[in-house]
């Protein structure tokens, strides 16, 4: 887990929030392991296939809860105009992700949403 989310999940009593983190953070992983080529496809694969189809699967509940917090990060320096979330669950396999620099670009959009959120829910 991202170690600041990890801070701040500790006061969030929202199981099903600190569930979509814990997928999110694999997510994440698989991310930036394929695209520094440290995670061959094929490793990527099998996880990929359950990752994403969670995530994608449950995103829809989601969605307007973190519209507010992601339209108020930046990605690749600029206001972020684009759903990070649904841009990296739109990526159709792993082999999307290699030399995908918007993607990596959103990813911190998405997870300083995800932060914003849990330090929200425990307050």
């Amino acid at each position: 887990m991202n170690p600041f989310s990890g801070f701040l999940k500790q006061w969030s009593k929202n199981r099903p929030l600190n569930e979509f983190v814990a997928w999110w953070d694999q997510l994440e992983s698989v991310v930036v392991q394929v695209y520094r080529e440290k995670m061959t496809i094929e490793e990527a694969e099998p996880i990929f296939a359950e990752v994403w189809l969670w995530l994608r699967r449950h995103y829809e509940g989601w969605e307007e809860t973190l519209r507010p917090y992601w339209q108020q990060t930046k990605a690749a320096g600029e206001q972020t105009q684009t759903d990070p979330f649904q841009l990296l669950l739109n990526l159709e396999t792993p082999a999307a992700i290699l030399g995908n620099w918007r993607a990596m670009q959103h990813l911190p959009a998405a997870r300083e949403a995800l932060n914003h959120l849990l330090r929200d829910q425990g307050k």
